[in-house]
């Protein structure tokens, strides 16, 4: 077990690395313009939700904490990027979409972001090792392990 836990965790930290090292690399890039990197992030989940969604919910897609989710969504909500609206089923619940000038812009910069994705990672995997880092990493982000 001991052995186990030490590969785990060697791995663990690797991944980790991996992950500080190309967000670093994305973060210096001008592919962003007015947004910082956790506003695109906010912007790209709500690009993939098919209706407006609560707070909460978004909360469960990014990696923030609830009061600095609530404010990003404020600053995105005043640059026109997000519209909010009472929840019809739930008055106390607000609901959070894009607006067209939030999904014009999510758009531009994520087809920067993708070209800039695909420069870092395909210059030092396969495609071979793509296809095995998607599958582990898909295995990894599963909430019930099999």
């Amino acid at each position: 077990m001991a052995g186990g836990t030490r590969l785990a965790n060697t791995a663990w930290e690797a991944l980790m690395a991996a992950h500080a090292t190309l967000m670093k690399e994305f973060a210096a890039e001008r592919t962003w313009q007015e947004l910082s990197m956790r506003e695109y992030d906010v912007a790209y989940t709500l690009s993939k939700c098919p209706a407006p969604i609560s707070v909460t919910e978004l909360h469960r897609h990014v990696l923030l904490s609830q009061p600095a989710l609530s404010r990003l969504v404020d600053r995105l909500a005043e640059q026109g990027l997000v519209e909010r609206a009472p929840d019809p089923s739930d008055g106390r619940v607000v609901l959070v979409s894009l607006t067209a000038l939030g999904r014009d812009t999510q758009r531009t910069i994520g087809r920067q972001h993708a070209r800039s994705v695909a420069r870092a990672v395909t210059s030092r995997l396969s495609p071979a090792e793509l296809g095995q880092l998607e599958t582990l990493c898909r295995k990894l982000a599963r909430r019930n392990p099999e």
